[in-house]
């Protein structure tokens, strides 16, 4: 009797959940997650800013949750239900090695911690999204999911950030500048300098920016007719601009070589009522420029709004054009949004309203990487079967597609991803509508 005794002990000593091995428990340190009580709907609230990674798609709680946690003796223990945003997630009792392998809400209560995934395998210390949980078996209360902020700016993300730094006219001298005279002055100096515009300005053509300079729109201002042109300079930042009905040129143009730019915050648009020639693009990236990012602009009323990569014979490109495009709203355009050649580019977070062509165009060999874009009533999505080849796409089934026609993707999906951090900044795609017309545009109290 006392061997049989010895044997099943040792047995379930050797036990593991559903093929995975029992994570042991160890004792919160003062940097582990913490559980705060939620006294008015019986549940109470996961704080997540400090669960750990605990491999793949799962996260790692250490707190005692006041139940009964799952264990060798009795695999379903637990009477832990947890939810996201007020939806339950599941199923529980899950093998360890499925909630980082599979995750999609999976978790399991063991040995007094939590380990789960967020319902689209996002990072839940990150997603914005609000965790509670019950030990209760009964019928939960929803949780109302909180209220979609915008995201206050912060700092440059992406291509702008490689290999060098993009600090516009920092350290330089502050000007503001009510007229055109001025504004070129500023903007054609050699020294460093941040200028902010006030007011309206209007006029014709381009004006020539150098490098180390910061342009600043001031809270209702604009610039009208006249577009802002970077040819082969560096160091240069744009934000807060609204610039309008730019005849023959691009409401901001970068090219020639030109290099570290940051296009952010930005207006920018003419109209579709001229045809296709009579005005060009709102923010165009061509000729060798490289690390550049373009990030919370709105891009409207307008045939062409992006394009990166201007010709199909400008074969030196190859090698340069590496752009980071994020949180921007596109909407009444007709293409390119952006539409690309050569380069790596990294579009994300961005929202693609009512284009009749196609929302984002991959050709001649440019490798694009999309991430938890939102596109709505668009013609195409994706497109790569255009000019004399085609491009390269990855990431799309991170997007959202709603009302648009079929994609028209004539090559294997890419492996490439951009080196830089970014995950941290992603939204999740649902979200991104709500998130980006709200903070998108000349936004900025500046």
């Amino acid at each position: 009797m006392s061997f049989l005794l010895l044997l099943v002990v040792l047995t379930f000593s050797k036990c593991k959940k559903s093929s995975d091995e029992a994570a042991p428990f160890n004792a919160p340190s003062t940097n582990d997650t913490t559980i705060s009580a939620v006294t008015s709907s019986g549940t109470k609230t996961l704080d997540v800013s400090k669960a750990s990674s605990d491999g793949g798609f799962s996260y790692k709680v250490y707190n005692d949750l006041g139940a009964v946690s799952d264990n060798t003796q009795n695999p379903t223990a637990s009477t832990v239900r947890i939810f996201e945003n007020g939806k339950e997630l599941g199923p529980a009792h899950s093998a360890h090695a499925d909630i980082r392998t599979l995750g999609k809400g999976r978790f399991s209560h063991w040995s007094s911690s939590l380990y789960f995934s967020s319902s689209d395998n996002t990072d839940p210390r990150t997603n914005g999204r609000t965790y509670t949980y019950t030990t209760s078996a009964g019928t939960v209360a929803p949780v109302l999911p909180p209220a979609i902020t915008t995201p206050a700016p912060t700092g440059i993300i992406g291509y702008a950030m490689v290999d060098g730094t993009t600090t516009g006219g920092v350290n330089g001298q502050t000007v503001v500048v009510t007229t055109l005279a001025a504004l070129k002055t500023a903007v054609e100096s050699s020294a460093p300098m941040v200028i902010k515009v006030s007011g309206k300005i209007t006029g014709t053509g381009f004006l020539n920016v150098k490098s180390n300079k910061t342009i600043q729109g001031v809270k209702g201002s604009s610039l009208e007719g006249v577009g802002l042109m970077v040819y082969g300079t560096s160091n240069i930042i744009i934000q807060n601009m609204t610039i309008r009905n730019v005849v023959s040129y691009s409401n901001i143009i970068i090219k020639e070589g030109a290099h570290h730019v940051w296009v952010d915050h930005c207006d920018l648009s003419s109209d579709r009522n001229h045809g296709w020639d009579y005005y060009d693009g709102l923010l165009d990236v061509g000729k060798r420029a490289d690390y550049v990012s373009l990030s919370w602009n709105r891009l409207h009323d307008n045939h062409i709004p992006m394009l990166i990569g201007f010709g199909d014979e400008n074969t030196d490109d190859i090698g340069h054009l590496r752009v980071t495009v994020y949180d921007n709203y596109f909407y009444n355009v007709s293409e390119r949004q952006p539409g690309t050649r050569f380069g790596y580019m990294h579009v994300f977070n961005n929202y693609m309203l009512n284009g009749d062509g196609y929302a984002i165009g991959a050709s001649m060999g440019a490798t694009v990487r999309v991430d938890n874009n939102y596109f709505e009533n668009q013609h195409i999505g994706l497109f790569t079967q255009y000019n004399a080849k085609p491009g390269y796409i990855s990431g799309a089934s991170t997007n959202i597609f709603k009302n648009c026609g079929a994609d028209m993707v004539s090559t294997p999906a890419s492996t490439w991803v951009p080196a830089y951090e970014y995950k941290s900044a992603l939204i999740p795609a649902a979200n991104v509508p709500a998130v980006v017309t709200a903070g998108a545009g000349a936004t900025l109290n500046l």
